[in-house]
């Protein structure tokens, strides 16, 4: 899906020449719908070989899907070998939050974070005790490899690139870019949403599930819902061209 071009001649936010950049929404568990985007960008790269790739993911890497353990062992391993901005989403701050206060579990299966706990091989029972919550996070944090814990604890809050901002969830109108703080970069939904402000940048964000890309005069939102709906979102720029798949 591109732009139309009455948006593009209207606004164009470029990325600075030479650069593309590969953005990818929410994951949720979903290990082998990012691993099928990330054979497409390596098929694109060779293809076409920018100048300079940029990969960024939008956050939300855990929770609700089945295999979140997989997805963090791919982020991190394609850390090593191509230019990769992860994100931070609000399911991995409620994650380091939950191994901090065992109590917060109750609340946290409401974020699909069993299935966080089945992904490392610990199998909660439905309705836990106190004793059975604090056995069960002190039995992640021994799952837990260390550079999963490093991963989650150096996330940044977004990534800007020529006119372009990303973030998880979105911005909090009438605030400078610069001054957003963490709980409306990784927590917004309606005042972002409904807002026909420009930002000073054009917003990609996830973090609200739509059955399509949602394209924007001053954002675009690619959480396509993928742990539910098998359909995980990769937003290819190139100068002020975007496409989405």
């Amino acid at each position: 899906m591109g732009l139309s071009s009455r948006f593009r001649k209207k606004t164009k936010p470029r990325l600075p020449d030479g650069v593309r950049v590969y953005a990818i929404g929410d994951v949720h568990g979903r290990a082998d719908l990012l691993q099928s985007l990330l054979t497409v960008i390596d098929v694109d790269l060779a293809r076409s070989a920018p100048e300079r790739a940029i990969q960024v993911f939008l956050g939300d890497y855990v929770d609700r899907g089945p295999d979140s353990r997989a997805v963090l062992d791919l982020l991190i391993e394609r850390s090593k070998t191509h230019e990769t901005v992860c994100l931070k989403g609000n399911h991995e701050i409620f994650l380091l939050e939950v191994l901090k206060d065992p109590a917060r579990l109750q609340e946290w299966r409401h974020y699909g974070g069993l299935l966080t706990l089945v992904s490392y091989g610990i199998t909660p029972t439905m309705n836990p005790s106190a004793e059975q919550q604090v056995e069960l996070i002190e039995g992640l944090k021994r799952a837990l490899p260390p550079e999963h814990l490093a991963f989650l604890q150096q996330l940044p809050s977004s990534f800007t690139c020529g006119d372009f901002f990303f973030v998880h969830a979105g911005v909090k109108p009438g605030v400078p870019l610069e001054r957003q703080k963490d709980e409306d970069l990784l927590w917004i939904r309606e005042e972002f949403l409904a807002s026909e402000e420009r930002f000073g940048k054009y917003i990609v964000h996830g973090h609200t599930p739509v059955s399509a890309p949602d394209i924007r005069p001053n954002r675009i939102n690619i959480d396509t819902g993928a742990y539910a709906t098998g359909n995980l979102t990769l937003l290819t720029i190139q100068g002020d061209s975007l496409l989405a798949i």
